[in-house]
């Protein structure tokens, strides 16, 4: 799965700046624009275009300038310690739920 794969990549550079339900700030490590910084930085605008579209995501906003990176989300669909436990590389259920809800995802597109 690329996004997954994409994401695995960009998960040691990506800190939590600021979280609360339904809301997560994430500020992404400096990226340096040689050939591997400019394809992460594709990376990053096609991952945005394919976690938009997740259930419950409501909107992202990707600032590549402040190196930031806001999500909107159901906490309904998308348990709230999901994001730290999968960055952390925890396996709980939360993390685990988030994970799912993206690889269903990546199978809808896939078999589209």
């Amino acid at each position: 799965m690329k996004e997954l794969e994409t994401f695995r990549r960009f998960a040691g550079s990506v800190q939590i700046a600021h979280h609360i339900p339904g809301r997560i700030r994430f500020k992404l490590g400096a990226i340096e624009l040689d050939a591997e910084g400019k394809a992460m930085l594709a990376d990053a605008r096609r991952f945005q275009g394919a976690l938009d579209t997740l259930p419950g995501v409501k909107a992202i906003r990707l600032n590549l300038l402040a190196r930031s990176c806001t999500v909107e989300y159901d906490p309904a669909v998308i348990p709230q310690k999901a994001w730290p436990d999968l960055l952390a590389g925890v396996d709980s259920p939360e993390a685990g739920a988030l994970i799912r809800i993206v690889a269903e995802k990546y199978a809808e597109i896939a078999n589209a």
